[in-house]
């Protein structure tokens, strides 16, 4: 083992530090007084930050920023670290800013801090730009380019350009037919681009403003303090001994990475300079060991809580809070990580692979005992936990506050007088000839204390509701008191003299991980306000519109073809980008299509399920050739071939690409519908089982190696579990059609807070004819007129039939795309059907049948070979 390093060595540590400084904190690390400068700036921007997000501005009537003030602060200092941090071109010095870049940073921060500093003279002219007000958003827009290029770049760029180009000339002849629009002069589009929060200042530099920057900053604060090392410590402690365990560490790793974590590369890099090699050692290829790291770290952006920052955008756009969002985006994540670790399991069973060296060996008894005590454990402390401060809040009431922030004291002391008894948590050289793992137990009790501030924002976010960026801040300001405390209390506990420098070694990681956190969040943040550029675009110009009727007429208004172009373009959209400006760039310009189009081909779904669609295929671009940033991340860690990697990666990635399809059709895999406990955890077990059988399906193996059918039926079987509704509308429709005329009627007898589903046909304003079904929000209980108008519709009844007599205003109906004297032909109310889980029965009596044969077809080849 000894020559491994060097026969299958890939980008130095230098290389690969290098390749995260280019993507994520910029490439120029100059000396001296520069630094300085670089180091103070991205502190103040954190400092900034936390000050936004804390409650103090409030008590000490200071410092109180609006949302329009405290973005244009926020991009003024991105911008500015943007020009300083990232070099011009390859071939620019690393070593020292040259005085073009300071010249640049100052402008741009200028044009970007514009709106706060003339805050007052822009309110008292809306609308009415004056020449100064012009240049600066000119010159802003261009530097803001410029800015997003170094930092991430050509791929958003080149789109933001794009876009402005279609805004200035959309009438062009060059300009094809169905994409032209009238065209907008310079100073309405630089007035709505840079001057109002239509476009570059709008919603998705606000997320960034409030809830981004925090969330990355207590992930960087976090890795600073060892709980990167401690998570990929962990998940190798305790699947590292198994078949291919280092691929399943990389994994789970990944997994618990990505939680915290807003960038795929980072995460490859972090995980991948430890996994890659470790992987290849049990007997991965290069390209299977770097596959598996992308499929794992992309995967850890469709990962909530952060998500790469993509949730706080989805509550902004699709205007549901975070804990829906959450809870939403919660299970497809997690079976898409299981089915992963399966793809793994049955790599290492093809090549017949072996685990790393364990200290101490136990049966697979005493594992499952042990692990499902741990399961119970956590159960049961989790709701003591929950009990006991409910009791508290009615025993000490407004100061319940002091009191649990004193009882994390102490638990945070506990955890760290158990990690004192333990040798700090080293990394450890994966090219080493012998690597022993690490026992569990003792591994796990090390870094206890790295689980409070994660437990804390978890609890403010779901069980006390609150903001994402307050939750945030408070587990960011438990975050750096341990940071500051933990090397001194270590040190107290174990009884050595070193305090002061245990605290001086604190302070030292905050100011580090305060700069990491401003300088990770540079490429967010410029990434936001491009990626607003399109967003604006989309609202002066209506493209998303135009974006609709291009799919409607290549697909030729086929309800699987609509899907899968919708897919395919959110895919291309994807190439390049930011998880945070890939987001905002397919939900802009695709969301839209499936709403509109598949409404009108039957497809009514939440908006949630569309926006997580285009999202999951958008951040699929960082894995597929030729673009997979994180496949060449990957490959550089490996020394694989890059096309391959992304190929294999792809391959693996399989899973994420299928859910999208399956929960657009099945929303119990986005936990709605789903109203009693007994639902969901059917609907937990049934699509893993689904899940793991579609993974055995595509590696083409199960207990053995699979036949031809067999592959075959394990798809049939998998997509009968995660979509049994399939069957039973080919025999029982959905939908009984009501007569129209008792439209009134049924909206009042409906439930409080229900939808109507109607069908409508009529003529829009383009002299086109519409057909469609539509889901309204009828509101809370009332008369069937009131109900209807919450919906925002009045209709009128002629000989029995009934049209639309009034639009409310912006009103659901309305953004529906109906329109007076639409006529509304059917109500649909769901029929009365037998269950569509009476299909898992003969999709659970196949799975048996293929489980039968393999396995014995299994213990045959093993007679044999025995023989």
């Amino acid at each position: 083992m000894t020559d491994v390093k060097n026969a299958n060595q890939g980008a130095s540590d230098q290389d690969l530090q290098d390749l995260i400084a280019e993507n994520d904190t910029g490439a120029r690390q100059p000396s001296g007084m520069t630094a300085k400068v670089l180091l103070y700036v991205a502190v103040a921007w954190s400092l900034f930050q936390l000050w936004l997000a804390s409650p103090l501005p409030y008590l000490v009537s200071f410092g109180v920023f609006n949302s329009t003030e405290a973005r244009s602060i926020h991009l003024a200092f991105a911008v500015f670290l943007a020009f300083l941090a990232y070099p011009a071109f390859k071939t620019s010095p690393r070593s020292y800013i040259p005085i073009l870049d300071w010249v640049l940073a100052a402008a741009a921060a200028f044009c970007a801090a514009y709106i706060y500093i003339f805050y007052r003279d822009l309110a008292g002219r809306p609308g009415l730009p004056i020449t100064q007000d012009l240049v600066v958003a000119g010159a802003g827009l261009v530097l803001l380019l410029e800015a997003t290029r170094r930092a991430l770049g050509p791929p958003l760029m080149c789109v933001a350009v794009l876009f402005l180009v279609y805004v200035f000339f959309g009438n062009a002849a060059w300009v094809p037919e169905v994409l032209q629009w009238a065209g907008a002069s310079f100073s309405k589009a630089m007035s709505h681009q840079w001057i109002t929060t239509e476009g570059v200042f709008g919603i998705a530099l606000g997320v960034s403003t409030s809830f981004v920057f925090l969330f990355v900053l207590f992930g960087s604060l976090l890795d600073k303090a060892g709980a990167g090392n401690y998570f990929i410590k962990v998940a190798f402690a305790a699947l590292g001994h198994m078949r291919g365990g280092p691929a399943k560490a990389a994994v789970l790793s990944s997994a618990m990475t990505g939680l915290i974590s807003g960038s795929s590369i980072a995460n490859v890099v972090t995980t991948g300079t430890f996994t890659i090699p470790l992987m290849k050692r049990v007997g991965f290829s290069g390209e299977k060991a770097g596959a598996v790291e992308v499929a794992s770290s992309v995967n850890g952006q469709i990962m909530p809580p952060v998500m790469g920052a993509a949730a706080f955008l989805m509550v902004e756009y699709v205007g549901i809070p975070y804990p829906e969002v959450i809870k939403h985006a919660f299970l497809p994540a997690t079976i898409s990580y299981i089915a992963l670790i399966y793809i793994v399991h049955l790599e290492a069973l093809k090549a017949n692979m072996k685990g790393l060296p364990k200290r101490v060996t136990s049966t697979l008894s005493q594992t499952l005992i042990r692990s499902l005590m741990f399961v119970l454990s956590l159960i049961v402390l989790a709701g003591l936990v929950y009990y006991a401060i409910v009791f508290q809040k009615q025993l000490f009431g407004a100061a319940v506050g002091w009191v649990v922030a004193i009882e994390c004291a102490v638990i945070y002391l506990a955890g760290l007088y158990y990690a004192a008894k333990y040798p700090d948590l080293e990394m450890d050289d994966p090219n080493q000839p012998v690597v022993e793992l690490p026992q569990l137990g003792e591994t796990a009790k090390a870094g206890l204390h790295y689980l409070l501030p994660v437990v804390v924002l978890v609890w403010f976010l779901m069980i006390e509701l609150k903001s994402p960026g307050l939750s945030a801040f408070w587990a960011t300001v438990l975050m750096i008191f341990i940071m500051l405390t933990q090397h001194a209390a270590k040190a107290f506990f174990r009884k050595t003299a070193d305090y002061a420098a245990g605290f001086k070694q604190g302070f030292a990681d905050v100011i580090d991980g305060f700069a990491t956190g401003a300088r990770n969040m540079i490429g967010i943040g410029v990434a936001t306000a491009a990626a607003g550029i399109i967003v604006g675009t989309v609202s002066l110009t209506g493209i998303g519109q135009v974006m609709v009727e291009f799919v409607e007429l290549i697909s030729g208004g086929n309800l699987m073809l609509i899907l899968i172009f919708t897919a395919v373009i959110s895919l291309i959209l994807g190439m390049g980008l930011p998880t945070t400006a890939n987001y905002i760039v397919v939900s802009s310009l695709m969301a839209p299509v499936i709403v509109e189009l598949g409404a009108e081909n039957g497809l009514i779904v939440p908006l949630i399920a569309v926006h997580l669609f285009v999202f999951y295929f958008g951040i699929m671009a960082d894995v597929t050739p030729p673009v997979g940033l994180a496949s060449f991340a990957a490959a550089a860690v490996s020394g694989s071939d890059p096309m391959k990697t992304g190929v294999v990666a792809f391959f693996y990635s399989m899973r994420t690409a299928v859910l999208p399809f399956l929960f657009l059709f099945n929303t119990q895999l986005l936990m709605i519908g789903l109203d009693h406990p007994v639902d969901v955890v059917m609907v937990i077990i049934v699509s893993t089982i689904a899940m793991l059988v579609f993974a055995a399906a595509t590696q083409g193996y199960f207990f053995a190696r699979s036949k031809l059918w067999e592959s075959a039926a394990l798809l049939l079987i998998a997509f009968t579990l995660f979509r049994p509704g399939f069957w039973l509308d080919l025999i029982e429709p959905p939908y009984d059609n009501l007569p129209a005329a008792s439209i009134i009627e049924d909206a009042e007898g409906m439930p409080e807070n229900s939808s109507i589903l109607l069908d409508v046909e009529g003529i829009n304003i383009e002299g086109e004819e519409v057909s469609k079904s539509v889901m309204l929000p009828l509101g809370p209980a009332g008369s069937g007129e009131d109900r209807l108008y919450n919906a925002g519709i009045a209709v009128r009844n002629e000989d029995g039939r009934i049209f639309i007599d009034d639009l409310v205003f912006a009103g659901p109906a309305e953004k529906a795309g109906l329109d007076f004297d639409f006529e509304i032909t059917a109500v649909k109310v769901e029929a009365d059907r037998m269950p569509k889980e009476v299909f898992f029965i003969p999709a659970f009596l196949l799975l048996g049948g293929i489980i039968v044969l393999q396995r014995r077809r299994k213990r045959s080849e093993e007679a044999l070979g025995t023989a």
